[in-house]
């Protein structure tokens, strides 16, 4: 028997009063998901952390030792050919303290930029089936940099405490530490928005990834990692100083060890230029990402 007219009720799920966890509409924001949509999906932020991590050191001898041991033998590397035989001086500070202080540092920008760099190539199987923030894998990936970073940045820290207590080296002032802290904020900041930036270009065309590793080779020589600003000629000063990277590894160096050739206007430079860079990555990113899907 067919019930009344007037007793029939839309199901909950028909009514436009109906609430929604989520919508996913067909239109992009400049500033992306809101800071509560990124906390609801921090059990997945951690999951991917981990995931970068143990990727990265699955089946493999040493294992995380790995991160220990690279930057020793770069530092081996440095000290022979750039110590011994081509004799550049590092002044007061030792020169294991002076190349790991570089090569620590250069590393967490190289890396941070190279992997976030190819997050649309790399995951667009991923993209193009389930919806999540874009943004959590570069933050991810980021993040477990970071991990390896103060893995090998205790390591300089304990190597920095062995020349001040044995060695008869006069370490600076641990009141300059924030500074130090500063430099790496800055730095992971500076790789991550170039990384989306060049995330966008080699998701819309392939062959800037052969350009990104040239690129970062070639910037490694203008930022001083290997040498002291004190060797650069003044006629040649000013194109290291462009360079925005510049100030903070000099502010790190001076920071950690004493010794490196910075002014407050050039932090202040590169703060701007840092900050200036970020916001137009992300909007790019978040305003390019669900087109790229459809090129990738």
């Amino acid at each position: 028997m067919q019930a009344p007219l007037e007793s029939y009720r839309p199901p909950a799920a028909a009514t436009p009063a109906a609430k929604w966890d989520w919508e996913i509409r067909p239109q992009t924001s400049w500033w992306g998901a809101g800071l509560a949509e990124y906390w609801s999906y921090r059990h997945l932020l951690i999951g991917l952390v981990r995931r970068d991590f143990l990727l990265g050191y699955q089946q493999t001898l040493l294992g995380p030792l790995w991160m220990l041991v690279q930057p020793l033998m770069t530092v081996i590397t440095y000290v022979l050919v750039f110590g011994k035989v081509i004799g550049i001086s590092t002044g007061s500070v030792p020169p294991v303290l002076f190349y790991l202080a570089g090569i620590v540092l250069w590393n967490l920008f190289n890396d941070s930029f190279l992997g976030t760099s190819a997050t649309f190539s790399e995951n667009a199987h991923i993209f193009s089936k389930v919806y999540f923030p874009r943004l959590l894998i570069p933050g991810a990936r980021l993040a477990s940099f970071l991990l390896s970073f103060g893995i090998q940045f205790g390591s300089l820290l304990l190597l920095l405490l062995y020349y001040w207590l044995f060695a008869g080296w006069a370490a600076p002032m641990p009141e300059r530490l924030p500074l130090a802290l500063l430099a790496v904020g800055l730095v992971s900041i500076q790789s991550i928005a170039l990384g989306l930036l060049f995330s966008v270009l080699t998701g819309k065309y392939r062959d800037i990834k052969f350009l990104v590793g040239l690129g970062t080779r070639l910037l490694m020589f203008l930022t001083p990692v290997i040498y002291p600003m004190q060797h650069v000629a003044p006629k040649w000063r000013w194109l290291t100083e462009l360079n925005p990277l510049t100030p903070l590894f000099e502010l790190f160096r001076w920071a950690l060890l004493g010794q490196g050739l910075v002014t407050a206007g050039q932090v202040l430079y590169s703060l701007g230029f840092t900050l200036l860079l970020f916001v137009v990555s992300v909007m790019t990113f978040n305003k390019q990402g669900d087109k790229l899907m459809d090129v990738v």
